[in-house]
């Protein structure tokens, strides 16, 4: 098994755990990704205006089909996708960048409490970063990493190849680690919400 696809233990997690709680973020972790799926409805009031950024994680559990087709959420994709990039596009990266709940995923976790998130055009890091007010965040704790050098070398040797594959395959392109997003810690009490998940979802 890759490395970078074995969940953590323990030990890990619960050292994790405690190390993002101290930086400020608010951590629950959970069995399985069925399991993050119901943790998020219940996080989220019904009619919440909810953007759900490009995530496998997000895909696999579910969580988008729900927000952005059962009709219960103000679904931020469903605007943008009525929307015309030419002519619309600074509203776009308004409306994107700044929803009341944003969903997503991050590519490592640091055992000494922080976040890594690479992106190719950086969309979804604004929000993540200072934008949304309620940013929850599913990942799986084979994510979990011991510090950002290994968050690092983690992006660059598994996750880029993997999503480099899913792009061509659905777009003919292949992605980059154009930009990288380290929270270190959060200012804002209960704005960044971790749902570590124990079982492998996403990559």
């Amino acid at each position: 098994m890759n490395k970078w696809n074995k969940l953590a233990s323990k030990t890990q997690i619960n050292k994790t755990v405690k190390n993002l709680t101290v930086n400020g973020f608010t951590v629950i972790v959970v069995d399985s990704a069925k399991k993050a799926k119901t943790k998020v409805l219940e996080l989220i009031p019904k009619n919440s205006e909810v953007m759900t950024m490009s995530s496998e994680t997000l895909r696999l559990s579910g969580i988008t089909k729900v927000i952005n087709e059962s009709g219960k959420f103000d679904s931020v994709k469903v605007k943008l996708s009525k929307m015309n990039r030419e002519t619309d596009s600074l509203e776009m990266q308004k409306i994107g960048g700044a929803a009341e709940y944003t969903l997503g995923s991050v590519h490592a976790v640091t055992e000494d409490g922080h976040v890594i998130i690479a992106s190719n055009t950086g969309s979804q890091l604004g929000a993540y970063a200072y934008g949304s007010p309620h940013v929850i965040w599913v990942v799986g704790t084979q994510k979990i990493v011991k510090n950002n050098k290994e968050g690092i070398k983690r992006i660059y040797d598994y996750v880029l190849g993997l999503e480099s594959k899913r792009l061509f395959k659905e777009h003919g392109v292949k992605s980059n680690v154009s930009k990288l997003l380290i929270i270190d810690k959060e200012i804002n009490p209960n704005r960044l919400t971790l749902i570590l998940v124990k079982e492998r979802v996403g990559f």
